[in-house]
């Protein structure tokens, strides 16, 4: 680029060309018939050959998680289950897209479609373990509230937290496309991480509210006076975020390892169904086992 001079009565500037390097990608090798070239090579988008079996087989098992839901949801008459509703379908989004994917490896849009809706789904399956909670408080303690704090405004509190992470990951998540420069991507794996560790943290604060719950039921039940169903329905919670947890440890470890030989979680896709796929999978469903709407009934499981 050449900046052209300038002279006047005070001063004279002659013309300056400033050269800049613009990072290019030059494809030289040629994509297979799914459009898959080797990693680490240009418009390369994974580090391994993806599977269109798997992908095609968990967006049937989340798609059919999601029908469950929506059908248990009408069946109770459970209005806040939208929410693991919206979990269970943005992972059957992601892995639709993924199949998808796998046939169009040239294609980074649908690619990052799937990495968006995989990373971020998680957080609608958090939130509805804070809004149960929060009901399952309402429901059985009778002063509806825990350290003073009002079930309602726990619910309020966590979901905002929640929301947080959600929009930290979000952020990060599309900072850290493949075909970013490396320093973007880098960028955007940091924010991620920050973001799910944020969400851990919350989960951690919020499991502290379960276990004083769960002491406050024993004490009811020693006097006689607890309702039935909060033991099922409390551990059903448990379940589901400790396979949340399962995850997110996942991919701390994963981003944190960084893309080299000692790390082998990018480079083998068995580790993203074993520890990303799978532990989706059984969170969603344990709420599909033990229904909230099976327990929580009447004006008391609403919340004001």
């Amino acid at each position: 680029i050449t900046i052209p001079g300038i002279t006047n009565a005070h001063v004279t500037l002659s013309p300056q060309t400033i050269s800049i390097a613009v990072p290019t990608c030059i494809q030289t090798i040629t994509p297979d018939k799914n459009g898959y070239v080797s990693p680490g090579t240009c418009h390369a988008l994974y580090d391994y050959y993806p599977s269109f079996t798997a992908a095609l087989a968990f967006s049937v098992i989340f798609g059919m998680l999601t029908i469950a839901h929506i059908a248990q949801a009408a069946l109770f008459k459970t209005k806040f289950c939208w929410v693991i509703i919206m979990g269970s379908i943005w992972e059957t989004i992601s892995f639709t897209a993924r199949a998808i994917s796998t046939r169009n490896q040239q294609n980074e849009w649908i690619q990052l479609i799937s990495e968006l809706f995989v990373l971020l789904a998680p957080l609608w399956v958090n939130a509805f373990a804070y809004m149960l909670l929060a009901r399952m408080i309402h429901f059985y303690l009778p002063i509806h509230s825990i350290f003073s704090i009002p079930a309602s405004v726990l619910a309020i509190a966590f979901v905002t937290l929640d929301f947080i992470s959600f929009v930290i990951q979000l952020v990060g998540g599309s900072y850290a496309g493949p075909t970013a420069p490396v320093t973007q991507q880098l960028k955007g794996v940091h924010i991620y991480m920050g973001g799910i560790g944020l969400q851990q943290l919350f989960i951690f604060l919020f499991l502290a509210l379960g276990v004083k719950f769960h002491r406050e039921m024993f004490w009811l039940e020693r006097v006689g006076s607890a309702k039935e169903g909060w033991k099922g329905l409390l551990f059903t919670l448990y379940g589901s975020l400790g396979f949340i947890t399962i995850r997110i440890f996942f991919r701390l470890i994963e981003f944190s390892g960084g893309n080299t030989s000692s790390n082998p979680f990018p480079y083998h896709e068995v580790y993203f169904y074993v520890l990303e796929a799978v532990p989706m999978c059984l969170a969603i469903l344990c709420y599909n086992v033990t229904h909230p709407g099976t327990v929580l009934q009447g004006p008391e499981a609403r919340l004001p």
